[in-house]
């Protein structure tokens, strides 16, 4: 998934006069003027820089704000663009069908003020449930048939490493383990599994943007720290498309 800070991506134009020979040369009192002006109209195109990882202040604040009030996890509220605010970036471009970047376009920017709702994938789900939509690579988390979560990941429909493919269907979510487990097709971090004990929503240290799963369902891992405690474990459906 910020029109709310409107950060200024238009680049002021500044209007050039042709110097006349009674103005040819200005008095220090009228250059210093004439820079000072210079100056100010330029800030603006400094401060106009889209929002990006490694940056901080109050614009980044207002980005995670707005990110969290529509249930993208970003991370601390704390001004600084890391990688849990990129991955809800990420999250949120997914959702509003924008193409990912590594950056906050102006057109995110007016999605954040006309966010659309995730599409639903099983209208009759039920109130408690989780869906993954492969094509657009999103988990959302219902709780009462409201959106709790909505979260970037990747799974490999194609079979990205060759190892497996996620499957698609109706499932529940099995077991739940705590810290790294190893398994068949790889370590994992806090496995929420749905098939058995090989297939799992699950945390990584990397959720890039290129096919590297092998077949689970991989999340970030600040959310997969705390995502067992928003579902019931047996139990929840989850369903894949």
């Amino acid at each position: 998934m910020r029109r709310l800070w409107m950060s200024l991506l238009a680049v002021p134009a500044l209007a050039v006069a042709v110097p006349t020979a009674a103005s040819a040369a200005p008095s220090a009192p009228a250059a210093q003027a004439a820079l000072t002006a210079r100056t100010a109209a330029a800030a603006p195109a400094a401060a106009a820089q889209a929002l990006q990882p490694g940056m901080s202040g109050a614009a980044v604040k207002a980005l995670q704000r707005r990110l969290a009030a529509l249930k993208y996890y970003p991370g601390s509220i704390d001004g600084n663009f890391g990688t849990n605010t990129l991955e809800a970036v990420w999250a949120f471009e997914e959702v509003q069908g924008l193409p990912a970047h590594n950056f906050v376009t102006s057109a995110m920017q007016w999605a954040l003020a006309h966010p659309k709702a995730p599409r639903v994938l099983v209208p009759g789900g039920g109130a408690n449930r989780v869906e993954v939509s492969l094509s657009r690579e999103v988990l959302v988390l219902y709780h009462n048939s409201q959106v709790e979560l909505g979260g970037y990941f990747y799974c490999s429909p194609g079979g990205g490493c060759g190892h497996a493919i996620t499957p698609t269907g109706n499932f529940r979510t099995v077991v739940f383990m705590r810290g790294w487990i190893r398994v068949p097709l790889g370590e994992m971090f806090n496995p929420v599994f749905f098939i058995g004990t090989a297939f799992a929503i699950h945390g990584d240290t990397d959720v890039p943007l290129a096919p590297v799963s092998h077949g689970c369902v991989r999340i970030p891992m600040d959310i997969a720290a705390f995502f067992h405690t928003l579902v019931r474990v047996p139990g929840e459906p989850v369903y894949i498309r």
